[in-house]
């Protein structure tokens, strides 16, 4: 049999693009079996979206990305959990891809691509590309010693989640920065830089939201200092031996 796929989609006051992304999830070619979507307290359209399109809807009322991702990857009953955000949209064969990637026999724990700011003009699509995308997945790469997983773009077993220890109640953490680190540090991660899905752009649309990205960014690594030593002494000994 095959295995079973959850989305989870945390959102808050983001009903035009989470309907985007919802249909977007209809017209795959391999449906999932489920889509949670974790409402961080939205005032706008969006659980009305969520319900129209006959989703799981919670609501988590704890603020921040990382307690509404978690409450949805708890709840989620697949065999493996897809994570968009509602900004994304996902290609048509995308949960075909995550899915056959992630199958047993493959020993992957995860799967993770980059996203697409399509949105831009053509010249600033490629910069944000290689000083964005690109440098997240390299820079991050060599502390993870494995690729991170991109918020708007993975899959991972459930199981992956269930021996996970994220620092779910610190709203300054970015989310997925962080269950890259706290994934198992035997878990394998593939970076497929061909499974790419439409994000977007808002990162760089206002300076002040961009550095709080980035501080989020800072904190999170500062948060995860500990293990990233622990990796880095790990790589150390099995370069030496």
């Amino acid at each position: 049999m095959k295995p079973t796929v959850s989305v989870v989609i945390p959102v808050k006051d983001d009903a035009m693009r989470l309907e985007e992304c919802l249909e977007a999830l209809w017209l795959q070619t391999v449906r999932p079996d489920e889509i949670v979507v974790v409402d961080n307290g939205s005032t706008d359209l969006t659980p009305e979206v969520a319900r129209w399109w006959k989703t799981r809807y919670l609501y988590e009322e704890r603020p921040g990305i990382p307690a509404a991702a978690a409450t949805g990857y708890d709840a989620a009953m697949g065999d493996i959990i897809a994570r968009l955000d509602a900004d994304s949209v996902p290609p048509q064969d995308w949960i075909e891809r995550v899915r056959d990637t992630l199958r047993p026999e493959s020993g992957l724990s995860a799967v993770t691509g980059p996203g697409s700011f399509d949105s831009l003009p053509a010249p600033l699509m490629r910069i944000a590309d290689l000083a964005y995308m690109q440098a997240y997945f390299a820079i991050l790469g060599r502390l993870l010693g494995r690729p991170p997983l991109f918020g708007s773009n993975f899959g991972m077993l459930r199981t992956a989640w269930t021996t996970a220890s994220p620092h779910r109640d610190d709203p300054r953490v970015h989310d997925d920065l962080d269950l890259s680190f706290c994934l198992d540090p035997a878990a394998r991660v593939a970076l497929d830089p061909s499974l790419r899905v439409h994000v977007s752009a808002r990162p760089f649309a206002d300076p002040v939201a961009f550095a709080r990205r980035t501080s989020r960014g800072v904190h999170t690594v500062l948060v995860n200092r500990s293990a990233i030593a622990s990796r880095l002494r790990h790589g150390a000994a099995r370069a030496g031996a």
